[in-house]
């Protein structure tokens, strides 16, 4: 019996445009100044030092801004940097340039998920920072009070079965009773290697291939409970 679900967002509750066409340009935009802006807030210096040593040293704050831009343009998911963006999405949620997108459906059905008495989780190699302002700042309201947990890359990579176990034991139950939806098969297999229950979302923009595991067009899809 299915008694939490634990869910991706880009390609899942979130469109794959709005973080490739919207959130990375903006942060990459806006990276540099911010670098300088804030190097030397504890924060941000403690981040700059953990992406410093990601990068082999990279010499000057030049070589790191290099480094890190590099980083977003080819999608890394390096924890620092994923930390610094959430920073800066934070002034651009703040400010108005842009909203959290989700999904008309994903929206509903995790406020029914919620109401049902679902436990429901989100893992993304976002920041848990960046998580909770994208659900934060939705055309559907404040989200995040659906949800009874965040996790990002710092519990392991969305790959390796070990992350799932790790989460299991954080949210304190057996991985078979959690289900995990992603667009990406890779996670799913991991998932699935860790004992969790999966289900594949096939939005835009997405081909899979997903193997074995079920595969569904949208949230409506999702069937974890009988409703």
């Amino acid at each position: 019996m299915i008694k939490a679900i634990l869910t991706d967002i880009e390609g899942t509750t979130s469109s794959l445009s709005f973080v490739k066409d919207v959130l990375f340009p903006y942060a990459a935009e806006r990276l540099p100044d911010f670098v300088r802006a804030h190097r030397d807030d504890p924060q941000v210096a403690q981040l700059l030092e953990d992406a410093r040593a990601v990068a082999d040293g990279a010499g000057d704050e030049d070589a790191l801004i290099a480094a890190m831009l590099d980083w977003i343009a080819t999608d890394r998911k390096i924890t620092p940097l994923k930390a610094l963006q959430g920073l800066i999405w934070e002034e651009g949620y703040a400010r108005g340039a842009f909203r959290g997108h989700i999904y008309e459906d994903a929206a509903r059905r995790l406020r029914d998920w919620h109401g049902a008495g679902l436990r429901l989780y989100v893992y993304s190699s976002g920041s848990v920072h960046a998580q909770k302002l994208l659900f934060g700042h939705t055309d559907y309201g404040d989200l995040t009070p659906v949800f009874a947990g965040f996790f990002d890359t710092r519990i392991g990579g969305k790959r390796e079965p070990e992350s799932y176990r790790a989460i299991a034991a954080e949210i304190g139950l057996p991985p078979g009773e959690i289900l995990f939806l992603s667009d990406i098969r890779e996670e799913l297999d991991a998932a699935q290697d860790a004992g969790m229950e999966t289900i594949a979302l096939r939005r835009e923009g997405v081909t899979g291939p997903f193997g074995e595991h079920p595969v569904v067009d949208d949230f409506d899809g999702v069937r974890p409970i009988e409703d």
